[in-house]
């Protein structure tokens, strides 16, 4: 079966069709990593997108049941150049294919995916429509430009929990999660240290990994909605709030921003992507649209106060405008190596700082696991009153 990628600028790209059939529409955009193409699907921060991956080959080793990222797949549709047929890894559990129809999601291939980079590199991320029905050009183009868009639009609401849960307090997710392999050489991998101290965390679209990585802190973790007020995770008496990822426009967050900035202060925060731009909005700072985002797996960030360089994980389309913030109060901590853009910040007085990127990365790079670590640092300093 064919099919048809339309862009709102009026390029037309058709190749085949692969997962399900339908027509979708979304912000275009691309990702450079070379695997962790399930981790993306799953990623809730992909709400709204059709994601098209640079690398040629996608596929080869197949989806299981552990690299899910979220609850459910949240991506609208999905462009490659090359699928492969043929899915060989001894985790696998089913093909790309299948699970892309499973979860009623669109895909296209045999499209030349480097002049789609191209193109959105220069031009910018574009709205645009994936389509296996029969659809002109000039129609596919006109659904394209009618898309509303992301820039004002609250994502977060339909990726967030409806209540409050407590994530894995008996450790069977965060423990028995890795490898076998790896458990087989390093056993230790699977122990988890005694729950010590209670975390609130914000879900605006939070990933299993986040919540893996805080559990491994000693964490006893309570995951609320993105629009619990600040009072009733103060009730909670948690020894720290933390700020998740999620997608859409930051700006249109203003519960969240009201929520942040009460909580400032009162108890140490730590925010990831989506969380970090929020922390931003809180301290009187603003957002920007980036002119294609940054998604991939091979972002450089230096970290201003070591001199440090990074190669991060990273997956976002806005960013923290550092001008914008009162640096009596707030510094900026890292930027991206590539376009000087804001990845961190910290608050001079109060136990408060975020990075733009993901430290909790899956697959990976892990260089900067280290703030998971931090940020128990921060709640032991807190608590003895540093």
């Amino acid at each position: 079966m064919s099919a048809l990628l339309a862009l709102e600028d009026g390029s037309v790209f058709r190749g085949a069709s692969f997962g399900a059939e339908g027509t979708v529409t979304g912000e275009v955009c691309f990702n450079t990593s070379m695997t962790g193409y399930q981790e993306i699907l799953t990623d809730p921060s992909y709400k709204g997108q059709i994601v098209a991956l640079t690398y040629p080959e996608i596929g080869n080793y197949g989806v299981n049941e552990e690299d899910v990222e979220s609850y459910q797949a949240h991506v609208s549709g999905f462009i490659v150049r090359e699928l492969s047929p043929v899915t060989s890894n001894y985790r696998s559990t089913g093909s790309l294919e299948n699970y892309l129809k499973k979860n009623g999601i669109p895909g296209i291939k045999h499209i030349d995916t480097r002049a789609l980079t191209k193109k959105l590199r220069s031009s910018g991320s574009m709205k645009g429509i994936l389509t296996t029905e029969t659809m002109s050009d000039g129609e596919a183009v006109a659904r394209a430009k009618a898309w509303h868009g992301l820039v004002g639009v609250d994502y977060v609401k339909e990726v967030t929990c409806a209540k409050p849960y407590r994530w894995d307090p008996e450790g069977r997710q965060a423990g028995t999660w890795r490898d076998s392999h790896e458990l087989a050489v390093n056993p230790s991998l699977g122990q988890l240290p005694e729950l010590k101290y209670k975390v609130v965390a914000y879900d605006f679209g939070i990933k299993y990994n986040i919540l893996r990585r805080l559990r491994e802190q000693g964490f006893d973790v309570t995951v609320v909605p993105a629009t619990t007020p600040a009072s009733e995770v103060l009730a909670m008496q948690p020894d720290g709030v933390f700020l998740s990822n999620g997608p859409g426009d930051p700006a249109a967050l203003d519960y969240a921003h009201r929520a942040v900035s009460e909580i400032v202060g009162k108890v140490p925060l730590f925010g990831i992507c989506l969380g970090h731009q929020v922390m931003g909005h809180a301290l009187g700072g603003g957002t920007f649209k980036l002119k294609f985002g940054h998604r991939g797996g091979n972002q450089p960030v230096k970290d201003l106060l070591t001199g440090k360089v990074s190669i991060t994980s990273q997956n976002h389309g806005f960013a923290v405008d550092g001008e914008k913030l009162d640096p009596e109060q707030v510094e900026v901590t890292h930027i991206n190596l590539n376009d000087g853009t804001c990845e961190g910040l910290r608050h001079k007085k109060h136990s408060a700082f975020s990075v733009q990127y993901h430290p909790e990365a899956a697959p990976g790079p892990h260089d900067a696991n280290y703030f998971f670590s931090e940020f128990r640092n921060e709640i032991e300093r807190s608590k003895k009153g540093v």
